[in-house]
């Protein structure tokens, strides 16, 4: 719906009853009342026959023109005290009845005027007054018009700006989608709006700023992606060289070598060959993250969730070994379409992490929501993850300030995986706190 029109139309019609209303009481302050002027207007047969035909009579015929205009009229004459009539009336037109003006009655369509002011027309005539009633008077008709004059200008006022907030409306809304699909991650969004368009220049603005980000992200995607690729080669060879170095030892003692040193060596080459495997992790570990930045659509198979569920469990036992594992999948999971094992992966990096942090109780809960969503937790009874810090856990290599840290290892990129895999799926993730004691992470799929 075109709320900008909406908003256009409401504040237009205000306007003009408010330009209505304004007119009237400007009009009546220095013109006088415009309704008592149309209502003269439609009275001023029977005002011009007292003024031009019976007001100009000589004053032993007065009463006789009177009594004509009483036979031939439409409208009714009739002669009244004047200190009656005087009371009725509120004070300006009691005064302008007093000084011989007529005074109109539109409500009951007839109006006042002394017959005289000393007394001419005849024996007691300063103190009578002429009641002119049944005049066609119509004022409710005038107000029509001028209503449906109004009516013919705001409309003349809504129909252009119809066609312009219109055309604003979709390039708003031109707009909005382009942000949402940027914001989503498709990055290759731009808007497109017409030229002449009221908001071409925002959209150009916003177009510029969007290549400019795509630009940036792109090169540091490609950053970490070659310089990923280029760690392979030199680990590569530390780990050749190293096997060579383990096999020189193993055939030979070079001269001079303490039996000390000889006692070492299977420990350094353990522990050079430990470095290694965790540089090549870490390595593998940014060319899958890298992978799924670049990543713009999956693989669309059907498979079943609970028994992606019960796999993606046995795949970490080994490192909820020393942990008490509670398990709870619901009934009727159902299917989901998309990558399999990208969501095992997601799902698995959620139970190593409870598995580094977990004192004791790891619990895993599986369901389909009543909306149709799948739904999965994973809580541990550890120490938790602050409130402050539960937004940026997702971030690549960023780690909860703790003493634990560097015992417990890992790079900080698995929970960033995890919400990539997740929100390629079209859902998402949150972390809170677990009764348990620790954190919990929940997982919603549509």
């Amino acid at each position: 719906m075109n709320r900008l029109f909406l908003r256009f139309f409401v504040l237009v019609m205000l306007s003009v009853t408010a330009a209505t209303v304004l007119i009237y009481f400007a009009t009546t302050y220095f013109f006088g009342d415009p309704l008592e002027q149309i209502a003269r207007k439609q009275a001023a047969a029977p005002i011009f026959l007292l003024e031009q035909y019976i007001d100009k009579a000589p004053p032993d015929e007065w009463l006789v023109r009177l009594n004509k205009v009483r036979q031939v009229a439409d409208f009714n004459v009739d002669l009244l005290p004047i200190a009656g009539v005087a009371e009725t009336l509120p004070p300006e037109r009691r005064a302008a009845l007093w000084r011989g003006d007529i005074v109109l009655d539109m409500a009951g369509r007839a109006f006042y005027r002394r017959v005289d002011l000393h007394g001419e027309r005849y024996v007691g005539s300063d103190a009578d007054v002429i009641h002119v009633t049944g005049l066609p008077i119509d004022v409710g008709l005038a107000l029509k018009m001028e209503g449906l004059r109004y009516v013919i200008v705001a409309l003349a006022l809504l129909i252009p700006i119809a066609f312009w907030s219109r055309n604003h409306w979709r390039g708003l809304q031109a707009l909005s989608q382009a942000a949402d699909d940027f914001g989503s991650g498709k990055l290759a969004t731009r808007v497109q709006v017409a030229p002449n368009a009221g908001i071409y220049p925002l959209a150009q603005c916003l177009n510029q700023m969007a290549q400019r980000i795509e630009g940036l992200l792109e090169a540091h995607r490609n950053l970490l992606h070659s310089v990923s690729h280029e760690l392979r080669t030199p680990i590569a060879r530390l780990e050749f060289g190293l096997e060579l170095l383990r096999e020189e030892s193993l055939e030979g003692t070079p001269e001079g070598t303490s039996a000390g040193t000889l006692q070492q060596a299977p420990a350094r080459f353990h522990a050079m060959q430990t470095d290694i495997d965790e540089l090549k992790a870490l390595v593998n570990e940014l060319l899958d993250l890298t992978k799924l930045d670049q990543q713009r659509s999956l693989p669309q198979a059907r498979f079943s969730v609970a028994d992606m569920v019960h796999e993606c469990v046995q795949s970490v036992a080994p490192l909820l070994a020393g942990h008490d594992l509670e398990l709870q999948v619901g009934e009727r999971l159902g299917d989901l379409v998309g990558d399999r094992k990208l969501l095992m992966r997601a799902l698995g990096n959620l139970l190593t992490n409870a598995a580094k942090y977990g004192k004791r109780k790891v619990m895993l809960t599986a369901r389909r929501n009543a909306d149709g969503r799948f739904e999965a937790s994973v809580e541990d009874d550890g120490p938790g993850i602050p409130a402050e810090a539960r937004e940026r856990i997702f971030e690549p290599f960023y780690r909860v300030d703790s003493n634990d840290e560097q015992a417990i290892g890992g790079f900080g990129l698995g929970l960033a995986i995890a919400k990539k895999a997740i929100s390629l799926h079209g859902g998402n993730i949150i972390v809170t706190q677990s009764p348990l004691g620790g954190a919990k992470f929940v997982v919603a799929i549509p």
